[in-house]
């Protein structure tokens, strides 16, 4: 199975999780997914989920600046977000505990 096609069906979970921790900027964001074992995770998949759910009005930004280049965006999760955050979780557990038991009884 294409596990880049599960992985965009679940980056902005994955986006909102890694956010719930922690404010970060996009490269780090991104460290961070494939740090978690989301190695395929591509950095504009990522920079195109963070400026949507910023646009959706889920998540604050603010820039600060870097001594390593230029100014960095930062950003968080606001209540929109938090909101967004618990709901998908919520759906992803009952979806992927479905989907377990589907793969349990095909098993048997």
């Amino acid at each position: 199975m294409d596990s880049s096609q599960l992985l965009k069906g679940v980056l902005d979970l994955a986006v909102l999780a890694v956010l719930n921790d922690r404010d970060g900027y996009g490269y780090d964001v991104v460290r961070r997914l494939r740090e978690a074992g989301l190695q395929e995770v591509g950095d504009a998949s990522v920079y195109g989920t963070l400026r949507r759910l910023f646009k959706a009005g889920a998540l604050t930004s603010y820039v600060v600046a870097s001594d390593e280049g230029p100014h960095r965006k930062y950003y968080g999760l606001n209540d929109v977000g938090r909101q967004m955050y618990a709901a998908s979780a919520k759906t992803w557990a009952a979806f992927s505990a479905t989907m377990a038991a589907l793969l349990k009884e095909g098993q048997a």
